[in-house]
């Protein structure tokens, strides 16, 4: 009798663990973060689009841009989109100190990027086209500020991510949290290729 009221007992908390699934609600999650994050990215290039040809008698992407630069600020942010993926094969395999290195690797390419894009900042503001010159710098800036600001908290996000894991290990919540950064890191990788191709190289070449 005693076993059965135990047994008893027992089930709601076995039903609540089954029914309860954090892996899959926070991959579910973070899908839908994302997919609101592509729509405002979308609606930034419509707007580019709309206004990348209005420069107000002032200068206009030939003038602006150099695409060596930005070649160079390309392949950092590609660099880290590698390394990031050596650090995802490395914490398959449990190999805590690995996974470090190449997050840590995957953080300086990412900060060379953005050390590059507020160098490129200064270099406009400096030369008199800020954002407030024309609609086609306005567009320019918050699109191209966006994403920086993105790589910004996910440079943050990195390293949180590296002291946790230095202090709890590669225990399966931060495995989960490595594949959702993951996740946004490449995002960002395939929105700054669109950044790439539509503003600076159809804005110089088009």
């Amino acid at each position: 009798m005693s076993e059965t009221i135990i047994d008893k007992a027992a089930e709601p908390e076995f039903y609540m663990t089954e029914e309860h699934h954090p892996e899959g609600s926070t991959m579910l999650g973070f899908w839908l973060y994302l997919m609101s994050d592509c729509l405002i990215f979308a609606i930034l290039f419509a707007t580019h689009a709309v206004l990348g040809r209005n420069y107000a008698a002032g200068p206009s992407p030939s003038d602006l841009f150099d695409l060596r630069l930005v070649a160079i600020n390309t392949s950092m942010l590609l660099f880290s989109s590698i390394t990031y993926g050596f650090a995802m094969l490395q914490m398959e395999r449990q190999r805590k100190a690995e996974t470090l290195f190449w997050l840590a690797v995957t953080g300086l390419f990412g900060a060379a990027f953005l050390g590059l894009e507020l160098y490129e900042f200064a270099h406009l503001i400096q030369e008199g086209a800020g954002p407030g010159r024309s609609a086609f710098l306005s567009s320019f800036f918050t699109l191209v500020g966006t994403h920086g600001l993105h790589v910004t908290f996910g440079i943050i996000w990195l390293v949180t991510l590296m002291v946790q894991v230095s202090m709890h290990g590669l225990i399966p919540a931060n495995r989960r949290r490595l594949m959702c950064l993951s996740m946004f890191w490449h995002f960002l990788d395939v929105v700054w290729i669109g950044v790439f191709s539509v503003v600076y190289l159809l804005g110089v070449l088009g």
